[in-house]
């Protein structure tokens, strides 16, 4: 996991080129005024999910994690937390291969508070919740 803020890029030079390049099309398009849903930047390689969801306590969310994808976390308005673990301190559920989905279960063991502008990736090997609680987010 990695969490930091889109201002303090010159920090993050040691990220993959892919990562840059999702840090690049965020600062160089209007993310908030894209339609909620799934928008391509590079095919499968890279893409943006626009997902905006109400407030909702830690009972009605559940866990996920990727073995395919690295989870860019880009806070665009509000604010959210997003509790984190790691898969091995975690109850698997069935893996869904077409989605890339590893539902989990279990307990957060910290969390990350993300305010506009701030960025969390989640590498395969961590787990998040997947609904979380409040904001606008762009996740890569």
């Amino acid at each position: 996991m990695i969490f930091g803020n889109m201002s303090q890029e010159e920090t993050y030079s040691f990220l993959p080129k892919a990562l840059k390049e999702c840090f690049e099309y965020a600062d160089s398009h209007d993310l908030a005024g894209f339609e909620k849903g799934s928008h391509p930047i590079d095919g499968e390689r890279l893409f943006v999910n626009i997902v905006e969801y109400e407030t909702t306590s830690a009972e009605n969310r559940f866990w996920e994690a990727h073995r395919k994808y690295l989870d860019l976390h880009l806070l665009l308005d509000g604010q959210e937390q997003i509790d984190l673990n790691f898969i091995e301190n975690m109850t698997p559920k069935e893996f869904v291969e077409a989605d890339d989905f590893l539902p989990l279960t279990g307990e957060p063991n910290c969390h990350a508070v993300l305010r506009k502008g701030d960025f969390l990736i989640c590498y395969p090997g961590d787990g998040a919740p997947h609904s979380r609680t409040g904001g606008r987010t762009g996740e890569d």
